[in-house]
């Protein structure tokens, strides 16, 4: 029998803004992804996303999509991926982050140096295979 642990919920969203740039965040140690991190104890997974996305970019966003699950079976860690849109705010780096902005895909392609999180992105873009879940 297994024996139940604690696990962590985190959640990421890939905001696009009109020109269809991706809001990316340049974390101190893990570079540039999307802006996202855990559920904090009593809040909602959808109020998480957004909360995350306002503290780490300062860019107030609204929720269009779920895009799926990734789960780290090692790490006992499930990332609940949103699709969001940019409502209001200004760039802002945080204690958490040293940069902010929006790039073309080619851009984010190439700035963001983790192979997990370029396979994201280019998860994120596949309608037709969403809502994923990807267990590693």
């Amino acid at each position: 029998m297994n024996e139940i642990l604690s696990h962590k919920l985190a959640v990421a969203v890939m905001v696009m803004n009109r020109d269809h740039k991706f809001l990316l965040v340049k974390s101190y140690k893990r570079g540039w992804e999307f802006p996202g991190g855990f559920v904090g104890i009593g809040e909602s997974i959808k109020e998480a996303a957004i909360r995350e996305v306002k503290e780490e970019s300062g860019i107030d966003i609204q929720l269009t999509n779920f895009l799926g699950i990734e789960q780290d079976v090692a790490k006992s860690t499930c990332v609940v991926i949103f699709k969001g849109t940019p409502v209001s705010g200004k760039f802002a780096a945080s204690d958490e982050n040293q940069d902010v902005g929006y790039f073309t895909f080619d851009e984010a392609m190439s700035m963001i140096t983790l192979g997990k999180f370029r396979d994201r992105i280019v998860r994120c873009l596949k309608e037709k295979e969403i809502p994923f879940f990807i267990e590693k």
